[in-house]
């Protein structure tokens, strides 16, 4: 499943900042519809990703009936995205990532 979407770059304050990009609420939708397939536990969703040109392996985090494309350093730092940065994002659920033994947290 490939999604483009556009989203705010948010901080969360906790233990370690994280950045985020929140999911659209339609996109989001779309993503439930398949989570089942593609989750390997705990709602989490792997997803390859790409804004501007850098690509990027993660996973999509479940909240509030939507989810959150998490932005490490690698990512933003290239990109010179901060806080509050507009962005577009390519994203490409990985379906079927627990039958194929592709799991975990990929950073």
């Amino acid at each position: 499943m490939e999604l483009v979407f556009a989203g705010r770059v948010t901080e969360w304050r906790g233990p370690s900042p994280y950045y985020f990009v929140a999911v659209p609420d339609e996109e989001s939708a779309e993503i439930r519809e398949v989570a089942a397939m593609a989750t390997y536990g705990w709602g989490v969703i792997p997803v390859e990703a790409r804004i501007g040109e850098t690509a990027f392996t993660t996973s999509l985090f479940p909240k509030d009936g939507g989810y959150l494309l998490p932005l490490k350093n690698a990512v933003r730092k290239p990109q010179g995205l901060s806080t509050g940065d507009d962005v577009t994002v390519e994203l490409t659920v990985r379906l079927g990532a627990v039958s194929s033994g592709v799991g975990g947290l990929a950073h």
